[in-house]
């Protein structure tokens, strides 16, 4: 991958639970990533979260067999909410820091996601997308890593 990171850059390292906005303070060849934004959310494991057993359906016809109906897994769900709620907060922050320049970085699930929740100004914006996971790396940990990936 060869990619610089443009000076006022936003760079967004995520998850399903974490987000960080940064921006590139220093230049394309010295990046310098500063904290914009961070977003944490607690979303403790699914059994934690809803105590009722899967349901269970009859269907018409089967005489009287029964079948369970899988479990709601509120774990995943709010980890697709997150991304949402992250995805409407980069929006407003490309557009108020009218920002030329995102690099997305995050596992490919929450890619997936992000992509699909991303509002066209924003996706205009990715000039880079990354598959990893770096949301418990420290700021000068990221950097070091987006600079050996260019």
């Amino acid at each position: 991958m060869h990619f610089k990171i443009p000076h006022n850059a936003l760079v967004f390292v995520g998850d399903g639970r974490r987000a960080l906005f940064l921006r590139n303070d220093g230049d394309a060849i010295s990046p310098n990533l500063r904290t914009e934004k961070v977003f944490e959310e607690e979303n403790p494991p699914t059994h934690e979260q809803g105590s009722d057993r899967p349901g269970r359906v009859t269907a018409a016809g089967s005489a009287g067999r029964r079948s369970a109906v899988e479990a709601t897994d509120w774990h995943d769900i709010e980890e697709h909410r997150f991304a949402r709620r992250v995805a409407a907060a980069m929006e407003q922050l490309v557009r108020t820091r009218k920002a030329k320049a995102l690099i997305v970085v995050a596992p490919p699930r929450t890619l997936a996601d992000l992509r699909n929740a991303f509002h066209s100004d924003v996706k205009a914006c990715v000039i880079a997308e990354i598959n990893k996971d770096l949301t418990s790396h420290s700021v000068g940990e990221i950097e070091k890593h987006l600079m050996s990936d260019a």
